[in-house]
């Protein structure tokens, strides 16, 4: 049977967790309302580029000039290059943990090809690199403020490798924003570009410059976007599952204290009721 200064201790070190995680809570619901807002507002951007980038595609096919674009050359993918987004801390659930089992899925499923991981995240680059995956960058400290310009440096790097044929395709390993119980697992090819072929909703523009030009710019920019919007959907992510944790961490902690303060007033009462047993004994003896 514990002691009650034993259980005491316990009780009071169990509320103090308490507090702390319920601090955590409220600071990852803070969080999660602006990161949610940004993830949410560059959702209708990204969309748009995709149909303008489906429409010039469509008129540069009659150009003259249209006829080698490297970002939408298909070839044998014998060299893969895999973008993982994971988070910089944890206490987040199985944020990190399902993202890295999907990784080895897609690992174990591309045995046959060279494959190259860029981890961004330092739970990401800690897990690739006690696995002793080939690591050809990492990226941490980027996600919890994502930037433009840091996705485009990563983006460029992307692009001038599969221009010099360094690789055969990327792919990008992210958990999308979904809602705040559940966020959504996604594995996107980013290059090649691969452009839809439906043209139900193709729009016939007034071009200023040839649709092959536009085109070539557009592109780079595509790849970009969807980089920075995988870092900006994270980090969404990432809060919502630690959100989430916690308040399963505080749930959690207020039934502990409570099976512990059951446990503390049965120890004092049969303590109480020893010492009433032990004076009436002597009580007795003594008459």
């Amino acid at each position: 049977m514990p002691s009650l200064i034993n259980l005491r201790r316990r009780i009071r070190s169990v509320k103090n967790m308490q507090q702390l995680t319920k601090a955590m809570k409220m600071v990852s619901a803070a969080k999660l309302r602006r990161a949610q807002e940004q993830a949410i507002a560059s959702r209708p951007y990204a969309r748009m580029m995709e149909r303008v980038l489906r429409n010039v595609a469509a008129a540069a096919k009659s150009d003259e000039d249209s006829a080698d674009f490297p970002l939408l050359q298909v070839r044998e993918e014998k060299r893969i290059q895999l973008i993982v987004v994971s988070s910089d801390t944890g206490l987040a659930g199985a944020f990190n943990a399902n993202l890295f089992r999907m990784a080895n899925r897609f690992v174990e499923e591309h045995k046959g090809a060279e494959l190259r991981i860029e981890a961004i995240g330092r739970k990401g680059r800690d897990f690739f690199r006690r696995r002793q995956f080939n690591l050809t960058a990492e990226h941490v400290g980027i996600v919890d403020k994502p930037k433009y310009n840091q996705a485009a440096e990563i983006a460029d790097k992307m692009i001038r490798q599969y221009r010099d044929a360094e690789i055969d395709a990327v792919y990008l390993l992210v958990n999308e924003f979904k809602t705040v119980m559940a966020p959504n697992l996604v594995l996107r090819k980013i290059l090649p570009v691969e452009l839809p072929e439906d043209g139900a909703d193709q729009i016939d523009y007034i071009y200023e410059q040839p649709p092959a030009s536009l085109l070539r710019t557009l592109l780079p920019r595509y790849v970009e976007m969807e980089i920075y919007r995988a870092l900006l959907e994270s980090i969404s992510a990432y809060h919502a599952a630690r959100m989430t944790a916690m308040d399963a961490a505080s749930s959690n902690a207020g039934d502990v204290i409570s099976d512990l303060t059951l446990t503390l007033n049965r120890v004092r009462q049969a303590g109480i009721t020893r010492e009433i047993i032990e004076i009436v004994s002597g009580a007795a003896a003594l008459g």
